[in-house]
């Protein structure tokens, strides 16, 4: 797993380099002069850190389009706040489904890349609309564990999924705004456009390799339309910008197959920092709530934990720090280039779960 995430985290991170390398040669010597000013599209403080969605409005008539590419490691199980092994989870960890008394197939690891294709146009001074259709790829693998009962390992298997994610479309809607301070209301709706049947092989504790409908963190939607409220504020002052923002996920209804997943929670705040009008450094902390699953989908029934509504969400708290650049001159004038890699700080999560060990996204804005 390693090896493949340097090796994914290498070919992205490339184009980053270059880019990074062009704006140094190609950026004006521009000393800043320290007074308090209102950041524009060429600074490179003008929009929150890449993973923050939904964090600025536009001028009316203006249009951006964007491409975001979030890749995530997940390696390791956590019931609450502690660490556990494969063979106490299969020991200990009832099945709630018939068949073995407890589990008897545990993850060890999963990855999903992440690519987002975002538009955002502005009708009025006061409103922006944005659009963000995304493609996911899964990649999880496995231990089973053999029989009925027991720690002895049978042998290993990976399952992959892949495809659209559900499509995003919001309005954002400016309350108040005055020089150095902005802020905004966040009102989104998800479309289920994600698919929630994906399958693929597995192997069974009896050592048998048939195709079930994969859990539900393998599959690539929600299948309901999920209501996306938020609110969103900026600052700013001489090299200084930061903000604070808090969105939601609200569920509505149950999907075809029967189930609703949790609904999600938010609260993120930054702080950056402008080294020049081309380039700044950010941190940023983000809280999470997240609920479990309501109702189940009959066709996911397997002796897993990743099966099992009952173990999913929980509560995180993850840093992250950033790098942005906005191209000034030439070519590059009006883009933007951002990389924000993070971790989690703490997790409490409705296990056995797997936890997360890395975040890392790299994003392109251009403004017209």
């Amino acid at each position: 797993m390693i090896l493949r995430t340097a090796r994914q985290f290498g070919r992205s991170t490339a184009a980053f380099a270059s880019f990074a390398a062009a704006l140094s040669l190609s950026a004006p010597a521009i000393a800043h002069d320290g007074v308090d000013h209102e950041p524009d599209a060429n600074n490179a403080y003008a929009h929150a850190p890449i993973g923050v969605m939904g964090d600025h409005l536009h001028k009316a008539g203006e249009i951006m389009f964007s491409y975001r590419f979030m890749h995530m490691d997940m390696e390791g199980n956590r019931i609450g706040n502690r660490s556990v092994s494969p063979e106490e989870i299969v020991t200990t960890v009832p099945n709630r489904f018939a068949g073995p008394p407890t589990l008897r197939v545990v993850p060890t690891e999963m990855t999903m890349d992440m690519h987002m294709f975002g538009a955002m146009y502005a009708p009025t001074d006061d409103i922006t609309l944005m659009v963000m259709g995304m493609y996911l790829e899964k990649e999880m693998d496995h231990i089973t564990f053999q029989g009925m009962a027991g720690t002895t390992r049978l042998g290993t298997f990976t399952t992959k999924s892949s495809g659209i994610g559900d499509t995003k479309v919001s309005a954002l809607v400016s309350l108040h705004d005055e020089e150095g301070h902005k802020l905004h209301a966040n009102l989104g709706v998800s479309i289920p456009t994600g698919s929630i049947t994906e399958s693929d092989t597995v192997l069974t504790p009896m050592g048998t390799r048939p195709t079930l409908r994969l859990p539900y963190a393998m599959q690539l939607g929600s299948g309901t339309f999920d209501l996306e409220p938020g609110l969103t504020y900026t600052g700013t002052d001489a090299n200084w910008g930061w903000g604070a923002q808090w969105r939601s996920t609200l569920r509505t209804g149950t999907n075809d197959e029967g189930y609703t997943l949790g609904n999600k929670h938010q609260l993120t705040g930054w702080a950056s920092y402008q080294f020049q009008p081309w380039i700044s450094l950010s941190g940023r902390l983000t809280a999470k709530h997240e609920g479990t699953i309501e109702g189940f989908d009959p066709r996911i029934t397997a002796p897993v934990q990743t099966a099992d509504p009952d173990n999913f969400g929980g509560k995180r708290v993850e840093a992250f720090v950033g790098l942005n650049l906005a191209g000034q001159t030439g070519f590059l004038e009006g883009h933007r280039l951002a990389l924000e890699v993070g971790a989690p700080i703490y997790e409490n999560l409705n296990g056995p779960q797997m936890e997360t060990d890395l975040i890392v996204t790299i994003g392109w804005q251009k403004a017209f």
